[in-house]
C-alpha cells in the first residue's frame, strides 16, 4: 500500500481496510454476528472514509461485510453487550452520524456490496452509499422499533428519499424482511445479482467506476445529493435527539432483554 492517508490508519479489530489500484475496500469482518457494529468499527469506517476524501490514491470505495452478511446493525446480542465499551449513548450516536456524513461527503463513488442481511443501522450504511448492489440472498430490515428504538444513521431521510414516505413508514413501523428483489422494485437498491458470482459482478461495477471520470463523478455525486438529501443533516439531528433519549428508556432495556431471551417484549413507556 502506498504511503498515504489510508496507509496511516491504525488497525481496528473486526475491520479490514485495504487500498489496491485505486480501490479502497472497507470490510466489516465480524461474520459470527453477521457483521454487527462495535464502536471501534464505526469509528474505523468513519476514519477511513474521511481519509479517503483527501487521499489521491483513492478513486472508488467498496464497502461490504465478511461472510454471508452485510451488516446486522449495532450489536445487541448477549456477546455484544460491551459494544459501547462504556461510551455514553450520545457519543455513540454522534459517531454513527459522523460515519454517514463522511460517506455522503466523500467525492468518490462508494459501492455497497450487500451480500446478505442489512439490518438496523446496516440499512443506513448501505443507503448512504452511491451504488447499492445486493445478492439475491440479501434482505433489508429496519428493526429498530422491535427493541424500542427509532431508525438512526440518517435512515429517516435516506429510506424516504429512496422509496417515499409510505414505504419508509412501513419499513420503520412494521419492520419485516424486505427481500432483495422487492428492494429493487422499490428503488432501494441499484441492482441484484445471484449470490453465486456476486463478488465478480461487484468487481465489474467497481471496474466501470474506476475507469470513469473522477472529477465528473465527484460533481455529479455532489449535485444529486444536494438535490435529494437536503434533509439528511436535519434528520441526523432529529435522530440524535430522539435516539439518545430512547437509549436510556425502559422500553429499550426491555426490548434488548427480550431479544436476548428470545421472547416478545412488553413495552410500557407512554
Amino acid at each position: 500500500m502506498p504511503d498515504s492517508g489510508i496507509a496511516t490508519l491504525a488497525p481496528v479489530a473486526g475491520l479490514d481496510v485495504t487500498l489496491t489500484d485505486g480501490v479502497l475496500s472497507v470490510t466489516i469482518n465480524r461474520p459470527d454476528s453477521l457483521n454487527s457494529l462495535t464502536v471501534p468499527v464505526i469509528t474505523g469506517i468513519a476514519d477511513a472514509m474521511e481519509r479517503a476524501a483527501t487521499d489521491p490514491d483513492v478513486r472508488v470505495v467498496r464497502l461490504g461485510g465478511a461472510g454471508r452478511g452485510f451488516c446486522s446493525g449495532a450489536g445487541i446480542s448477549a456477546d455484544d453487550t460491551s459494544t459501547g465499551g462504556g461510551i455514553p449513548p450520545d457519543d455513540i450516536v454522534l459517531e454513527i452520524n459522523r460515519l454517514i456524513r463522511a460517506i455522503a461527503a466523500l467525492p468518490h463513488p462508494v459501492v455497497a456490496a450487500v451480500r446478505g442481511p442489512a439490518a438496523g443501522v446496516g440499512v443506513s450504511l448501505a443507503l448512504a452509499c452511491d451504488v447499492v448492489l445486493a445478492s439475491d440472498a440479501a434482505f433489508f430490515m429496519l428493526a429498530f422499533t422491535k427493541i424500542g428504538l427509532m431508525p438512526d444513521g440518517g435512515a429517516s431521510a435516506l429510506v424516504a428519499a429512496a422509496v417515499g414516505r409510505i414505504r419508509a413508514m412501513r419499513m420503520a413501523l412494521l419492520p419485516e424482511r424486505l427481500p432483495a428483489a422487492e428492494a429493487l422494485s422499490w428503488g432501494l437498491v441499484t441492482a441484484v445479482y445471484p449470490a453465486d458470482g456476486f463478488d465478480a459482478e461487484v468487481d465489474k461495477v467497481v471496474g466501470r467506476l474506476l475507469a470513469g471520470p473522477a472529477v465528473a463523478f465527484a460533481k455529479t455525486k455532489h449535485a444529486i445529493n444536494a438535490a435529494t438529501l437536503t434533509e439528511l443533516d436535519p434528520a441526523l439531528e432529529r435522530e440524535f435527539e430522539g435516539q439518545t433519549r430512547l437509549l436510556v428508556s425502559h422500553d429499550f432495556k426491555e426490548g434488548t432483554t427480550a431479544f436476548q431471551e428470545r421472547r416478545a417484549p412488553n413495552f410500557a413507556d407512554r
